[in-house]
């Protein structure tokens, strides 16, 4: 096993792990490292940011009905507590193992010299530095906290009453669980989307930065990516992430259409724009590497085709010219097998992708952005009439 020759610090390379938020779910117990309990933290974390809202409105009257939108009937609201942050939460699970494993692959396949490991352990260790550093997650903590009144709340908050406030001459007056939701639910829910910007920002940095060092990709892998077909799981990886914001987008967009009398066609170049951002996040980071792969691909054509000529040169003078040694014969002969595998060679060359993920990851990241969106459709056409559409193009 390669990955032997990594230190201990790399072997154990986490985006997840680390921090003072990661220090204190540990100390108080929500998480067992590395990243074990996380039913425990969706759970715990969730009721935290929503039951004490159920049960203010609940007390205030405004559960169900006395303002325009109730809270059991804000899809915005539950959208954000109860689908998107339990999904940012469940998905570092998954980025922690899916993340490591990309990493290891680099030594695993050979990807990475001998002379070019350590400045690799350098970028690896760069970025753990950058994870753990506490200045930044408490400034982003700050940032909430200073920023997020003249930021989102206003940019997503209906002008009207509500279950957590009330307009009243153009002045938004809290609701006792107005107060909870704009200063604990919110900061949370925006805290956590924050510190995951900025842990894929260390991802790209770090992908970029290995991008520039001496790599060993081979134009004949027979992925047609040189060996780094394995980066397109990078995709899948983030599938939760990109569904939660699906999931913002799609209760912001409910809440429209159920109280402002909007439609789901007035909102399709906020949704063009969100997907649009999320194929980027998805599979931006790991375009740092297509100059690398299409360097390679235009080296391999070069070189294989000289080979090739060279090859076939040979083959035709001793074939198809007569100077073959008397006595050959040609059936069973292992030039024939050679030629072929030589093509095969060529086509594999040939046919490299300038980025390493193929159609499969963009199918991914298509059904994780547009399954939360889905359910929108049900207001433009009622259930059965959707139904027999849906028949009537199959059949």
């Amino acid at each position: 096993m390669r990955s032997e020759m990594f230190s201990d610090t790399t072997k154990d390379f986490s985006l997840m792990l680390g921090g003072p938020l990661y220090q204190f779910l540990v100390r108080v117990g929500l998480v067992r490292p590395p990243l074990d309990r996380v039913a425990l933290r969706i759970i715990v974390i969730t009721l935290f940011t929503w039951l004490p809202l159920l049960l203010l409105t609940a007390l205030g009257g405004r559960l169900t009905s006395g303002v325009k939108i109730p809270f059991l009937y804000d899809v915005e609201a539950h959208c954000r507590l109860l689908v998107s942050l339990p999904l940012l939460i469940g998905a570092e699970v998954i980025i922690h193992r899916r993340m490591r494993a990309m990493i290891l692959q680099f030594v695993e396949r050979q990807i990475i010299t001998p002379s070019a490991l350590p400045k690799f352990e350098g970028v690896i260790g760069s970025a753990l530095r950058l994870r753990n550093s506490p200045v930044i997650e408490l400034g982003l903590l700050a940032l909430v906290f200073i920023a997020a009144s003249f930021w989102l709340k206003g940019v997503l908050s209906i002008q009207s009453d509500t279950w957590y406030a009330a307009v009243t001459a153009g002045t938004k007056v809290l609701a006792p669980a107005g107060y909870w939701y704009e200063y604990v639910s919110l900061p949370i829910a925006q805290f956590i989307w924050l510190r995951w910007y900025f842990r894929l920002f260390i991802w790209c940095r770090l992908l970029w930065q290995v991008s520039r060092l001496d790599l060993q990709l081979v134009p004949s892998h027979p992925d047609s990516r040189c060996g780094l077909a394995f980066l397109g799981g990078n995709a899948f990886a983030l599938g939760p992430f990109l569904m939660a914001h699906s999931a913002l987008l799609s209760g912001f967009i409910a809440n429209r259409i159920l109280y402002e009398g909007t439609r789901l066609p007035d909102y399709r170049i906020e949704i063009i724009a969100v997907a649009l951002l999320l194929c980027l996040i998805a599979l931006g980071p790991v375009c740092v590497f297509a100059p690398r792969l299409l360097r390679q691909r235009l080296h391999g054509l070069y070189t294989y085709g000289s080979l090739a000529s060279e090859y076939v040169i040979g083959f035709e003078k001793k074939w198809m010219e007569g100077h073959r040694p008397s006595g050959e014969p040609l059936v069973g002969t292992a030039d024939i097998q050679s030629l072929a595998d030589l093509a095969n060679s060529f086509a594999v060359v040939q046919n490299i992708r300038p980025f390493p993920f193929g159609k499969e990851a963009i199918i991914a990241v298509t059904v994780f952005i547009v399954l939360p969106i889905l359910p929108l459709v049900l207001t433009m056409f009622s259930l059965q009439e959707l139904v027999a559409r849906l028949v009537q193009v199959l059949l």
